[in-house]
């Protein structure tokens, strides 16, 4: 499998999309016909959503699609090169490709060879669960099972800070929370800017920040960006 995780779209100073436009390129290859999940977008038309991906990846020359206007959205799936899912809402993102048949049939598409990319709650979305994703719950999404392209948690939008005199959790201690339900789990806090390339199995981590990786009654570890695959695996 390949596949390109990124915790977000934007960057301060920089167009939309455009710190992922050269780490899409080096994964795309030759692929050019790509569908883009945007069910993630609650305030924002899928339509539109579309469209302003699809400018953002001019520079890529790639044909994209909603996936949104597809009679046979299941089909088209078995078809695509490449599987762009957007951010926004992952409870949202996760209903509606549940409602769809999307997700086996996503997962199985990524798993014969087509490429995924995501962002945010597309990330969350590869993920096992959506269970570290940063969203609120406005949806029911039937159970939070997710792609399970990865073996491993991320959560998006990493930051450990919290504005002078808030006085609710930190990220860090929301991540204990849910490492005490959940020990058996792996969490990477992937900060904004950062993205994750996996490769028949290999993850690198990329970007100008430091990660953090979380396991169950363990201190949190950097994992610093560069060329070397991740030492994920459990001891």
């Amino acid at each position: 499998m390949e596949l390109l995780l990124l915790s977000n779209s934007v960057l301060t100073g920089h167009g939309y999309l455009a710190h992922a436009i050269e780490p899409m390129r080096a994964l795309l290859k030759d692929r050019r016909r790509a569908l883009f999940v945007p069910f993630a977008g609650v305030t924002v038309d899928w339509d539109e959503y579309t469209a302003r991906v699809s400018q953002a990846l001019a520079p890529l020359g790639i044909e994209l699609e909603g996936v949104h206007t597809l009679e046979n959205a299941v089909d088209a799936v078995a078809r695509a090169e490449v599987i762009i899912v957007g951010g926004g809402n992952s409870f949202n993102l996760l209903k509606c490709c549940r409602e769809r048949g999307l997700l086996a049939a996503i997962a199985e598409r990524v798993r014969q060879g087509a490429a995924y990319i995501g962002w945010s709650a597309g990330a969350n979305l590869a993920c096992p669960t959506i269970c570290t994703t940063n969203d609120m719950p406005i949806v029911d999404p039937g159970g939070f099972s997710a792609l399970g392209l990865v073996d491993y948690q991320i959560n998006p939008h990493y930051t450990n800070r919290l504005p002078d005199g808030h006085q609710g959790e930190t990220r860090n201690q929301r991540l204990a929370e849910l490492l005490r339900a959940r020990p058996e789990m792996t969490v990477i806090g992937l900060p904004e800017g950062d993205w994750l390339t996996v490769d028949h199995g290999e993850t690198r981590l990329a970007g100008p920040y430091d990660a953090v990786l979380f396991r169950a009654g363990m201190d949190p570890q950097t994992l610093e960006p560069g060329g070397e695959p991740l030492a994920l695996a459990r001891a």
